[in-house]
C-alpha cells in the first residue's frame, strides 16, 4: 500500500533561504529586485554638471594660455640663445684675425722703422763725412792720398744712397709721380691715337661707318624694289 504524500520531500531548502534574502534586501531599499537601473538626471543636477564641464574649461583655456606664454618664452629664449653663440663665434673670428694682422702689421711696421732709423743713421754719417773734406787743406805732398780717401768717402755714400733707395721708395720720388687726389685727368680723343698712320685710320672710320652705310644700302634696295613694282602691268 502507497505511503503517504510527503510536501517536504520536494522543497529545496537552499533556493528558499536565498529566496527569502532576495526579498529582505529589496523591502530594505525599498525596490523591487532586478530594479537596478539609473534614473534621468533632474534639471538642477544637469544644470550643476553643465557649471562643472564649462568650469573644467576654463581652467583647461587657462591651463593652454599660460602653456602658450612659457612656449613663447622659451622660444624667445632659445633664439637670444642662438644669436649669443653664433656672435661670439663671429667675434670670436674676426676678433682673433684682426689681432694677427695687426700684430704682423706692427711687427712689420716696427721693422721698417727700424730699418729706417738705421738707413738715416748711415746717410747722416755719410753727409758729414763728405762736408768733412775740406779739399782747400790738401798740400801738393798729400794730395793724392787726400784725393784717393775722399773719392772713397763718396763711393761709401754713394752705396749708402743705393742701398737706402732700395729699401724706401720715396727717396726715388715714385710718391712724387703718383696722381694727386683731385687732379684733374689727362683727356684725350679715345678713338684716334697720335702715332696712328693712314691705314689705321681707315680701317678705323670703317668701323664706326658701316652701320651707315648698310642702312643706306638697304633703304636704296627698297627704293628700288618699289620702283621695279610700279614700272611691271
Amino acid at each position: 500500500m502507497p505511503s503517504e504524500f510527503d510536501a517536504s520531500e520536494f522543497v529545496d531548502d537552499d533556493f528558499q533561504s536565498a529566496r527569502k534574502q532576495a526579498y529582505a534586501a529589496a523591502g530594505s531599499t525599498g525596490a523591487a529586485p532586478g530594479a537596478n537601473a539609473e534614473r534621468p538626471l533632474s534639471r538642477e543636477e544637469v544644470d550643476t554638471k553643465v557649471g562643472e564641464v564649462q568650469h573644467r574649461l576654463l581652467e583647461l583655456k587657462r591651463a593652454q594660455e599660460e602653456l602658450e606664454r612659457e612656449r613663447s618664452t622659451l622660444e624667445e629664449t632659445r633664439r637670444r640663445q642662438m644669436e649669443f653663440e653664433t656672435g661670439r663665434e663671429e667675434m670670436l673670428e674676426h676678433l682673433t684675425r684682426g689681432l694677427g694682422l695687426l700684430e704682423e702689421s706692427e711687427f712689420a711696421a716696427r721693422r721698417d722703422a727700424d730699418q729706417m732709423a738705421k738707413a738715416l743713421a748711415d746717410l747722416r754719417e755719410a753727409l758729414d763725412k763728405i762736408q768733412a773734406i775740406h779739399q782747400e787743406s790738401w798740400s801738393q805732398d798729400n794730395y793724392n792720398v787726400e784725393l784717393t780717401r775722399a773719392l772713397t768717402t763718396i763711393e761709401n755714400a754713394r752705396m749708402e744712397w743705393n742701398a737706402a733707395r732700395l729699401k724706401f721708395s720715396v727717396l726715388s720720388g715714385e710718391a712724387a709721380r703718383e696722381p694727386q687726389p683731385g687732379a684733374a685727368p689727362v683727356t684725350g680723343n679715345p678713338f684716334v691715337a697720335p702715332t696712328m698712320d693712314f691705314a689705321h685710320l681707315c680701317k678705323l672710320g670703317l668701323a664706326i661707318t658701316w652701320p651707315l652705310a648698310l642702312i643706306a644700302l638697304l633703304g636704296l634696295g627698297i627704293l628700288v624694289t618699289m620702283l621695279i613694282q610700279r614700272q611691271t602691268p
